[in-house]
């Protein structure tokens, strides 16, 4: 059975965490359906992960779509969610709920949105009015890394503490089913979950959030151009993938492959024609 946004939430009421990761392409969304994941983030991390873009702010809704469409053809059971890239909803109301549509079109069942000013709680009411439900994202929040000027931690204090919390009450009170918190410290993540009715996702957010979220390529070991200190490696696919593209390549060269095993035949009769042929 589909698991829905009212479902998250009622994980957080029973006590159950909550399993995210990303996915970017139709297997991999499938073996991670397969293994029980609850929600499958079409993130725009795959805009360095996938696309090998410099920061999330580079990927287009275009390039997001077609991800989306990939990932919900092999989830079956998991929430997908699909990331609103940078300026795809920061126009208008009417644009950002234009694009959230396109999204549920492709596949999604909700949204994800960075931010909690004016502009953007109003936009999770309209979204969530118009049947699109929407995941908030707080902390560390990537599509501002220019403004930031960097890949800081987030309430480092309890004065900032209060602060986020303060946003997410406010996310929470516009209709988010769930909230990412991305980069705060755990005591600040534990005051802000128990003082809200909706679940927290946490990444870099310490053990005390309803749920975690990873980036694939960081627990599978195939993205080396960074890795953040909260993700754990799970194995070393980047390893996997060169030993077999150079094991490949050797067997090509050394005339190892393709045995007859993996190749096509003549009957005998139609062969020998071939032979005699070329005595010619």
């Amino acid at each position: 059975m589909r698991i829905t946004a009212k479902k998250i939430i009622e994980h957080k009421n029973q006590g159950k965490k909550i399993t995210a990761l990303t996915a970017y392409d139709y297997s991999s969304a499938k073996y991670f359906d397969k293994a029980g994941v609850d929600i499958i983030l079409v993130g725009d991390s795959l805009a360095q992960v996938a696309l090998g873009y410099s920061s999330t702010t580079q990927v287009t809704l275009d390039e997001m779509l077609i991800f989306t469409q990939a990932v919900a053809r092999g989830a079956k059971n998991a929430l997908v969610v699909a990331d609103m890239p940078f300026m795809s909803y920061q126009i208008s109301i009417e644009e950002a709920v234009k694009n959230a549509g396109k999204f549920i079109q492709a596949g999604a069942q909700a949204v994800k949105i960075e931010g909690s000013n004016t502009h953007i709680l109003e936009a999770i009411k309209h979204l969530t009015q118009n049947g699109i439900p929407v995941m908030g994202h707080l902390g560390f929040t990537p599509q501002y890394i220019n403004t930031i000027g960097g890949h800081f931690v987030s309430a480092k204090d309890s004065q900032k503490t209060f602060e986020i919390l303060n946003m997410a009450q406010s996310l929470e009170r516009a209709g988010v089913f769930s909230i990412v918190l991305e980069m705060v410290p755990q005591e600040s993540s534990k005051f802000i979950t128990q003082r809200l009715n909706v679940p927290t996702i946490g990444i870099g957010a310490g053990k005390y959030c309803d749920g975690q979220i990873l980036v694939s390529d960081d627990i599978l070991g195939k993205y080396d151009e960074f890795c953040p200190k909260f993700a754990r490696q799970y194995s070393s696919l980047k390893d996997i993938i060169f030993n077999v593209a150079r094991a490949y390549c050797n067997d090509v060269e050394n005339g190892n492959f393709p045995s007859i095993a993996e190749s096509f035949t003549l009957d005998t009769n139609e062969a020998q024609k071939l032979e005699n042929y070329s005595q010619d």
